[in-house]
């Protein structure tokens, strides 16, 4: 079972005018299973302040920014450190949401800006934050509501690192099981990839390719007596001819008696014309072309040896007595090899850069 995560959420707002709102947050995350954190709860450190915020930002998962009637103390960079945060958290891509008052003239104006520069300021963040995802808020039970159904839907919608206990996770000896597994899945996945490419082991001897076969075949005179009419013959093909004639048939897959039917044709298409050209069949009718049964049953072996087909695994009625094949991974990409049409680069064609000259 996986381990139960949490998540740490920064909280940027300023402090001493929303300590109520800034509590009803943090019992919101809390009641999230989230981890708060913010600039009241990091402890004294020799690096500098802004230094450290940067640290805890960085192991956050999500950020929220709170935005009332403060703009807030002023950092090292000139601006307060609560735009500071703000535009940190943007930069390192951090999942934030903006939660701004909703008539910032009902506050009181002990927590309001007093000074026309701090007002500009102030103002020019509100702008800022509410570019992104902004929701509003005027009470600070308000807030704490709006921060946790916000919060939901952020954890839904855009998934975070988070956190574990350390005894939730696996063990030494776990962990080792689990990377070698992975190693043999990566291997698995490797050597399926090479069975997609390259024949099985072992076939480097076994006829393949270009290599000539002598078939032999039959068929029938129909201008000739019915007891004369039958003849036999041989012709030469390639395995590579072969098997380009009945691989489209087993992309799925096929019987072997389609195949059978398949490689007739082939023998029809491969040897009519020419003995209608012969002087014994000139002007005849020739058809009822037939592969050699024999023949068939050394080239079904043949390409299975190849390892360019394989017997279908899909079931079929118990009535249906015929065997089924499909091409392999290998055949399907040596099909597509053989039959696949490339595109022919134009000849003769002159190009028009675009240049002038």
């Amino acid at each position: 079972m996986d381990a139960e995560k949490r998540y740490q959420v920064f909280v940027s707002s300023t402090y001493l005018d929303l300590v109520e709102e800034r509590q009803e947050v943090m019992h919101a995350l809390l009641e999230l299973d989230c981890m708060p954190s913010g600039m009241e709860l990091l402890p004294a450190a020799n690096e500098t302040q802004w230094s450290l915020i940067k640290k805890v930002i960085d192991d956050c998962d999500y950020y929220i920014v709170i935005v009332a009637g403060r703009y807030g103390s002023i950092g090292p960079e000139g601006l307060s450190y609560t735009e500071m945060e703000y535009r940190y958290a943007a930069s390192q891509a951090k999942p934030i949401i903006a939660f701004v008052h909703r008539d910032p003239g009902k506050i009181l104006s002990e927590n309001c800006e007093t000074t026309d520069d701090g007002k500009r300021r102030l103002a020019d963040f509100r702008t800022l934050v509410e570019q992104k995802l902004c929701k509003q808020w005027s009470s600070a039970a308000e807030l704490g509501s709006v921060v946790s159904r916000s919060l939901i839907q952020l954890m839904r919608s855009t998934q975070a690192v988070g956190w574990v206990r350390a005894d939730e996770l696996p063990d030494k000896n776990a962990a080792l099981e689990l990377l070698k597994l992975r190693h043999q899945v990566d291997e698995l996945e490797a050597e399926l990839a090479r069975a997609r490419v390259t024949p099985p082991r072992g076939t480097e001897d076994l006829a393949h390719g270009d290599e000539i076969r002598e078939l032999h075949y039959s068929f029938r005179d129909w201008n000739q007596p019915y007891e004369r009419g039958g003849h036999s013959d041989t012709f030469p093909a390639t395995w590579n001819g072969l098997f380009r004639a009945i691989a489209p048939a087993m992309i799925n897959e096929a019987s072997e008696q389609s195949l059978m039917h398949i490689l007739d044709s082939f023998v029809a298409e491969a040897n009519r014309a020419r003995l209608e050209k012969r002087e014994d069949f000139l002007g005849h009718e020739l058809s009822l072309f037939s592969l050699n049964m024999e023949d068939f049953q050394t080239i079904k072996v043949q390409l299975r040896a190849l390892g360019l087909i394989a017997k279908s695994a899909k079931p079929h009625g118990v009535k249906d007595t015929d065997t089924y094949w499909t091409l392999t991974p290998y055949g399907d990409e040596m099909m597509t090899r053989l039959r696949a049409i490339r595109r022919t680069p134009p000849t003769g064609l002159e190009v028009d850069s675009g240049s002038t000259g």
